[in-house]
């Protein structure tokens, strides 16, 4: 049985790494444990909308590198610990059974070297299918530099994977993580997703839940332009499921970083507009510059209406879809829901409201059959569109937050 320090230790030291959510994979159960399909993985999230749901836990916090951005870096003076594979399938077979968690989110700290590593993060997967019959949700986070045939064997094995790009460009990376390659980190990403495409032919399930990534924001000098650039193309060459972006805190008093932490409010906009782009056909060009940063005071969408006065006013009873998502505060469930009521007939402000679709915002950029309702003032459009901003106080949970939770989780006592 793993210790209490131990695991302490290691859950801790896992907690900045956010690209852990899950949607479910469509992995079958085969008489084993558990189940991985959409309805079985259960979600909590913390206030800046980090997935807690999975057990989420490093093999090792003990790294060979010294990347100047990380708390588990090589010169860092912190408690170090080392699980074995056998002490994590113990641990994750009996919080499920516990109902604690509904998967796992495992990743490690490169331990003597690439490899190795990532041998014993496949030999415990391959444990808990194989040996303890587990099939639920496994979330891998890969060792870039590891062999590929490493890689690929624990791709048949976990619902998804995620390689961490962690800094949206190469000079970055070089001068804050001199250890680490471009070509490490995107060479095993580019493998994947080739692999996948080609099984797919075969109906052979491999990843069945996609990759993930995740960038550290505000460690370099990066704008938000350039952090959205290379979102988009990892979205659109790499076949990604989510990129995560995780704010920068200072964990150190390198002279390479930042004093201050990037905050949630830049992390929050991000993933506004990560949103857009996958889901509102937005490219980020129209949303920003390559070298500028998002509104504080607006959402992404908000900001783009203002600065674009030409596309307004749409009439609620003739706009096509695509234009109906873009109007502020109109998202695309109320799209839908207009769509469908206009069928019977014209619409009128009376009937949006019915229909329980607020206009707050959209007020000042829809007709209805050619009558407006909203504001020519620049000023009330504007206050109308502000947004209150994120809790500056909302931080990951722990599993030690409370000694109460602390006693549950090793005892197994409600």
């Amino acid at each position: 049985m793993i210790s209490a320090e131990k695991l302490q230790i290691l859950s801790d030291a896992a907690k900045f790494d956010v690209s852990c959510s899950s949607s479910g994979s469509n992995r079958k159960n085969m008489g084993g444990i558990g189940n991985a399909c959409q309805a079985g993985i259960c979600h909590s999230f913390t206030k800046d909308g980090r997935c807690i749901s999975l057990l989420k836990i490093l093999m090792t916090n003990t790294c060979i590198y010294d990347c100047a951005y990380c708390i588990n870096r090589r010169s860092n003076d912190v408690p170090r610990a080392i699980a074995t594979p056998t002490e994590i399938c113990e641990l994750t077979m009996g919080f499920y059974k516990r109902n604690y968690i509904e998967g796992l989110f495992l990743s490690s700290a490169v331990y003597k070297n690439p490899d190795y590593t990532m041998e014993l993060l496949l030999e415990t997967v391959l444990k808990l299918r194989k040996l303890y019959g587990f099939h639920g949700y496994i979330h891998l986070k890969g060792i870039p530099g590891a062999d590929s045939k490493l890689v690929m064997r624990a791709g048949e094995l976990v619902d998804r994977m995620s390689f961490n790009v962690e800094l949206p460009t190469e000079q970055s990376l070089r001068l804050l993580a001199p250890q680490k390659t471009k070509k490490n980190i995107i060479s095993p990403i580019g493998l994947l997703r080739d692999e996948k495409k080609e099984r797919l032919s075969f109906k052979n399930k491999f990843l069945p839940a996609g990759q993930t990534t995740q960038l550290i924001v505000g460690a370099s000098p990066e704008k938000d332009g350039q952090i959205l650039n290379l979102t988009q193309a990892l979205y659109g060459k790499f076949g990604l499921k989510r990129v995560y972006y995780s704010s920068f805190v200072p964990v150190s008093n390198s002279a390479l970083l930042p004093t201050q932490p990037a905050g949630l409010l830049r992390e929050h906009r991000l993933y506004q507009a990560d949103w857009l782009i996958r889901f509102y056909g937005f490219k980020v060009n129209e949303l920003i510059g390559e070298n500028e940063n998002l509104s504080t005071e607006y959402d992404p969408k908000c900001a783009w209406a203002l600065k674009h006065p030409e596309f307004f006013p749409i009439d609620i009873n003739t706009a096509p879809l695509e234009e109906l998502i873009r109007i502020p505060g109109i998202g695309v469930t109320s799209a839908y829901k207009i769509i469908s009521a206009r069928r019977y007939g014209r619409l009128s402000l009376e009937d949006i409201l019915k229909m329980k679709i607020s206009v707050k915002r959209a007020i000042h950029f829809i007709t209805f059959s050619g009558k407006f309702f909203g504001s020519m003032r620049e000023n009330t459009i504007s206050q109308s569109l502000k947004l209150n901003v994120v809790a500056e106080t909302a931080e990951q949970l722990s599993l030690f937050s409370t000694p109460q939770i602390s006693a549950s989780v090793l005892t197994g006592e409600l």
